[in-house]
């Protein structure tokens, strides 16, 4: 049923859940795991290039913690980080690549950068031609996200 699960992450504990959804899904149909790691250009200074060493560091992080959940569940990943925004960026890495379907978490971000930036996993179910499963968070992922 699924050759091809992406899983976009950034890093959170919270997007971890869901890698961990992922993994088991694609373990189950013996589908490859992809992991995409977004480096958001709204939340960039205008002087900071969008290719710094930072993102970089902090979007190479954020896939191989995710890969390594792969290599846990015994399937084949593939990682990717791009520049842009994040909703079209995964929405476009899921066309590229013909992914079968996408789970993410329902919140990445928190607070007032939530507020201003809006839900991406809403404007991924808007625009995706694939299924998007929505992992909600736990008690934990908040108390982590608030520290």
């Amino acid at each position: 049923m699924f050759d091809h699960i992406l899983v976009p992450t950034d890093g959170s504990r919270h997007a971890l859940r869901a890698a961990e959804y992922a993994g088991d899904l694609a373990a189950t149909y013996g589908a490859t795991l992809h992991v995409l790691y977004v480096v958001d250009v709204r939340t960039t200074h205008a002087d900071t290039p969008l290719d710094d060493s930072e993102s970089q560091t902090r979007g190479q992080k954020a896939v191989q913690t995710v890969a390594d959940v792969a290599s846990d569940h015994g399937v084949p990943v593939e990682t990717e980080i791009r520049v842009g925004l994040p909703h079209q960026a995964i929405v476009g890495y899921s066309d590229e690549r013909d992914v079968d379907l996408v789970v993410m978490g329902t919140h990445g971000t928190s607070g007032l950068e939530r507020y201003l930036i809006g839900s991406v996993a809403e404007r991924v179910i808007r625009l995706s031609d694939v299924p998007v499963m929505c992992i909600p968070p736990t008690d934990e992922d908040d108390a982590a996200n608030e520290r």
